[in-house]
């Protein structure tokens, strides 16, 4: 179908994740980890020593990877690289802001939760609804 995105179907997706040591850890605990053949992995653990041109990098580089269907990101370090998380406007892979253990998770940061109310908003004002 036209203007459907695509996934790649050789192998599987993958979810690539942006987050503290203990978010990832239990994501790899249940089985989300990559290593490719030039060891690269699908996941960053951002600690206080990670600088944000990591972290632009990381996002950069899962955002671009063909084989990536879902990036996880938590919301904390999704608000260090706000502009980029907001500007970027593909549907795959899908860009998910989740909560960590020591940040609790703000709607009104969630960059997905806002364009959601932005195109109800703007349906219900362009059918005459309110």
């Amino acid at each position: 179908m036209a203007g459907r995105a695509h996934i790649p179907t050789k192998g599987s997706a993958l979810i690539a994740m942006i987050a503290d040591e203990d978010t990832v850890t239990g994501f790899l605990l249940a089985g989300v980890g990559n290593v490719d053949l030039r060891r690269k992995t699908n996941y960053l653990i951002v600690d206080s020593k990670t600088t944000v041109k990591a972290i632009e990098d990381a996002f950069k580089e899962f955002t671009t990877k063909e084989d990536i269907a879902i990036v996880l990101i938590s919301q904390y370090v999704a608000n260090m690289i706000r502009f980029l998380v907001d500007s970027y406007n593909k549907p795959v892979p899908a860009i998910l802001e989740i909560p960590s253990k020591d940040h609790p998770y703000d709607p009104a940061h969630d960059s997905v939760l806002s364009r959601v109310k932005y195109l109800f908003s703007s349906e219900s004002v362009a059918s005459g609804r309110r």
